[in-house]
């Protein structure tokens, strides 16, 4: 265990750490299959919430794991992909679950940042959401 009383600041700063960038965006999506009387069959619609992790040591003149711009940049291409759209059209979302919300996400963003470490897909509202661990 550290004794983070005797610990000095460089050695924190080598320390790996996840930096986490967040987007909303609203859509509609239905399920093909579903148990009797769920109504996930109809063409429903959600907030959702993406949260995307970088994990690494900091590094550079600024001491980044990366730029949150460039987090931010990629996870706006994502959202205006995604938001006021039917899941269900687009391509690799024929069934939009949280898991393949997560999956189709983590597909776009793995070749660009090395680093990702999670992305979670949440529907606040209904306190459900989906982590898929990279690292």
């Amino acid at each position: 265990m550290t004794d983070f009383n005797k610990i000095e600041l460089d050695d924190l700063l080598a320390m790996p750490m996840e930096i986490t960038r967040s987007a909303w965006f609203e859509a509609a999506h239905y399920l093909h299959v579903c148990k009797q009387g769920q109504g996930y069959q109809q063409l429903h619609g959600h907030s959702f919430k993406v949260d995307i992790s970088l994990r690494g040591v900091p590094e550079g003149e600024n001491g980044w794991v990366e730029d949150l711009a460039a987090i931010g940049s990629a996870l706006e291409t994502i959202r205006d992909q995604l938001d006021h759209a039917c899941l269900n059209e687009i391509p690799g979302l024929e069934t939009p679950s949280l898991e393949h919300l997560c999956a189709w996400i983590a597909a776009r963003l793995a070749p660009r940042f090395s680093n990702l470490a999670t992305i979670r897909v949440s529907r606040p509202s209904l306190s459900e959401s989906c982590l898929l661990r990279l690292q």
